[in-house]
């Protein structure tokens, strides 16, 4: 594997938008390269592998091969009728009809004669001759039921018959073959989200199969002699890695696939292997930890000396941050690989600044920014007058924002507990309660 040489690995200064600038134009070429992959539909399917089916997007329009619905239907509980029969009716001259056999639903499409109302059950196909539904509880009696008022037909024979005091309009209660969509119609546009309603339309149109795009294909690498995976016994000196969590989840809620495979090791040459290994299946590469300007610190030890970029961001937590391409099998240009600090709140915070509204613009979600708010503070604060800091909240029932924990880079615990970020900009040094700042709501 060959690291293509950047500059000489110098660390710069930089501020929140030109980093932010950096990242976008080292991911923008992922957008040319998007694949796209074939999924099958089944109610069997989305159960037995749910994944599958998480945070994609339609690769390309949707027709639709059928009208939706296929055949006029019954809205209602209630007789099929020709409506112009009852146009007199009133409860002072109710209009008596002969009863039809019951339709139901999936049954085959039936006719009605003169004179005659037929029991139809919700979503069954409206019989030829009929152009209205009259609701079971507007009809006399207010119930289905196996014997009624009966007359004497011409030939002498007793009939089933039901009364209707009012007469429908026209088409009331009928859905009508293609109101929904009709066949050729778009059906669903390229880039829409597939949630349970697209899914949805999708299986009653009857097709079988869609395109998607391809998710972003990440290996993430979290670093550390120290770190160590959750339920084993630890050493003194040893902490549990949950950076491989924290970043594997908001990767997946952004849309990618995740390829999670720790580096438990400050040594350049191991983290070299586990980078030549994953990336030819990868289309982006990110770590974590080990980009500080200290001794032993792995991912700058081992890319940047080769030419990955690195800088301190005016920004509070997740000041040191990295960039830069790695050639490697697979990626003739290069592929990206974005470096983050290692305590797992300024990963997060890292992640929320910098990558993630780029990952999702790339899986082809229509909104992919935060939903910002401007809420007045519940309580005093400080902030370093050179940096931007992003502290971590709650919205209260009052509309006030309330800041949860310290500004400090490893209160996971105080950002679990959170549902805002709020963002203190560059130059403002302190804000009183009551002041307003902007606001990204994460709990949506």
């Amino acid at each position: 594997m060959q690291l293509l040489l950047r500059d000489n690995g110098a660390v710069t200064s930089l501020s929140l938008d030109q980093h932010r600038a950096a990242v976008e134009a080292l991911l923008a070429p992922l957008s040319a390269r998007r694949a796209i992959e074939t999924i099958s539909l089944s109610a069997s399917r989305i159960a037995g592998a749910p994944d599958a089916y998480r945070q994609r997007t339609l690769a390309h329009d949707v027709v639709s091969p059928t009208d939706l619905p296929p055949f006029d239907n019954s809205q209602m509980d209630g007789y099929a009728v020709r409506a112009a029969e009852l146009s007199g009716a009133s409860s002072d001259a109710t209009v008596r009809l002969r009863v039809d056999p019951q339709i139901n639903a999936g049954d085959t499409i039936s006719a009605i004669e003169p004179g005659t109302a037929a029991p139809i059950m919700t979503g069954a196909p409206l019989p030829a001759g009929a152009d209205a539904i009259v609701p079971i509880e507007r009809a006399i009696p207010d119930h289905f039921r196996s014997t009624s008022v009966t007359d004497t037909n011409a030939d002498g024979d007793e009939a089933l018959t039901v009364e209707f005091a009012s007469a429908p309009d026209h088409d009331e209660f009928v859905r009508r073959r293609g109101s929904d969509v009709a066949q050729g119609e778009l059906l669903l546009a390229a880039g829409a989200a597939l949630g349970p309603a697209q899914l949805g339309v999708i299986a009653a149109s009857g097709l079988t199969s869609i395109d998607v795009l391809r998710r972003i294909r990440v290996l993430l690498i979290a670093t550390g002699h120290e770190i160590r995976e959750p339920g084993t016994a630890l050493q003194p000196g040893q902490i549990y890695d949950s950076n491989s969590a924290v970043l594997s989840q908001a990767l997946i809620d952004a849309g990618c696939t995740v390829v999670a495979w720790p580096c438990r090791s400050d040594d350049a040459a191991d983290l070299l292997h586990i980078v030549e290994k994953g990336a030819p299946t990868a289309d982006l590469v990110i770590t974590v930890g080990g980009v500080s300007a200290g001794a032993r610190e792995v991912v700058r030890d081992a890319l940047g000396p080769l030419g990955v970029e690195f800088s301190h961001v005016a920004m509070q937590p997740g000041g040191p941050q990295g960039l830069g391409l790695v050639e490697a099998a697979g990626h003739p240009s290069g592929i990206p690989v974005v470096t983050f600090p290692g305590n797992p709140v300024s990963a997060l915070v890292s992640f929320e600044m910098f990558v993630r509204p780029v990952l999702r613009r790339l899986a082809g979600f229509a909104r992919d920014e935060r939903e910002v708010l401007r809420l007045p503070l519940a309580e005093s604060v400080d902030s370093p007058v050179g940096k931007h800091q992003v502290r971590r909240a709650s919205i209260g029932t009052d509309g006030r924002v309330r800041l949860v924990g310290g500004p400090s880079s490893h209160l996971l615990h105080s950002y679990a507990a959170s549902t805002a970020l709020v963002h203190l900009p560059v130059g403002l040094g302190h804000a009183d309660a009551g002041d307003p700042v902007d606001v990204w709501r994460i709990d949506d």
